[in-house]
């Protein structure tokens, strides 16, 4: 169940209308690292959660969150939208400067959304739930929490750059904000698994003796020189506390030619013996229709 207040989780005033800007602001709406991703990938992390208790109230507690900072976000749009275009435009005929800003809007958000935010992206494009991570593997969901919310604080400081509206700052401001403890809350809720034991039962890790050890220790050094050595990643023991981390020069291929085995002939791809793939009907062949003939008579 979930209840609505009224009262934004943060306000979202801008000091005038910015058609422009509302249009970028939307990938902070419906872009691949945008607030509607976080909140559904929150959410069905959270309904697909058999560990019950702090972990599933810690994923459900951000997907709630997450649903007011999509609302704050449309609410941000649709003021920034106020007097565009209906109005906008009547003096877009005589200021030019005017008409290059109503140039730089979304139709859509005019058109569509009636002056309004769109579950798009800053080009129109919409949001695919494709981007949502939700696999049920705690561990695995919890770094790629992490991931997200690191780009979109990103995405969030590159807006944060591209105005000067002191009512869109300060929403942003708080945006960043929270964008940063839940990217140190995911962090610490990986290391709390660690703690509670619990990292084997919800990490891929319950096939490291089955696996070639011997190919989970070095990196492939495939770039020219050798400065890749120089990294963390290539000295001392594993961050799992498994492996050794080393470097492997001039890597020789393990596996045998990449070659496709021969297609078959009613897909007509080019055979490897360079003779083009022939079609039964038209060689004195049977084919399909010959077949269907004989059966008929």
């Amino acid at each position: 169940m979930f209840e609505h207040s009224k009262r934004l989780q943060f306000e979202a005033k801008p000091e005038q209308p910015d058609p422009v800007f509302a249009r970028k602001l939307q990938e902070l709406i419906g872009g691949a690292w945008g607030e509607m991703t976080v909140t559904m990938q929150y959410l069905f992390q959270g309904w697909n959660c058999r560990v019950e208790g702090k972990y599933k109230d810690l994923i459900m507690d951000i997907a709630t969150e997450e649903i007011g900072h999509v609302e704050m976000l449309a609410t941000m749009v649709a003021r920034l939208l106020e007097g565009a275009p209906a109005t906008e435009t009547v003096r877009a005929v005589e200021d030019p400067v005017m008409a290059a800003v109503i140039g730089g809007m979304d139709p859509q958000q005019a058109i569509v959304g009636g002056g309004g935010a769109m579950p798009t992206n800053s080009q129109g494009v919409p949001w695919n739930g494709g981007y949502i991570v939700a696999s049920g593997n705690l561990l695995a969901d919890f770094r790629a929490n992490v991931a997200a919310e690191a780009q979109g604080r990103l995405q969030t400081a590159r807006l944060y750059e591209m105005t000067d509206d002191p009512g869109v700052k300060d929403m942003l401001k708080f945006n960043l904000a929270r964008d940063t403890y839940h990217q140190n809350m995911w962090l610490a809720a990986i290391e709390q698994l660690k703690e509670d034991g619990m990292e084997d039962t919800v990490a891929p890790s319950a096939l490291f003796d089955e696996e070639h050890r011997e190919h989970a220790t070095s990196l492939w050094n495939l770039s020219e020189g050798n400065e890749s050595a120089e990294g963390r990643w290539a000295h001392g023991t594993a961050p799992d506390g498994e492996h050794r981390m080393g470097i492997l020069e001039s890597p020789e291929p393990l596996g045998g030619p990449a070659t496709a085995p021969p297609p078959d002939p009613k897909l007509y791809a080019t055979s490897g013996d360079g003779e083009r793939p022939r079609d039964p009907q038209l060689t004195g062949g049977k084919g399909m229709m010959g077949k269907l003939k004989e059966e008929l008579s």
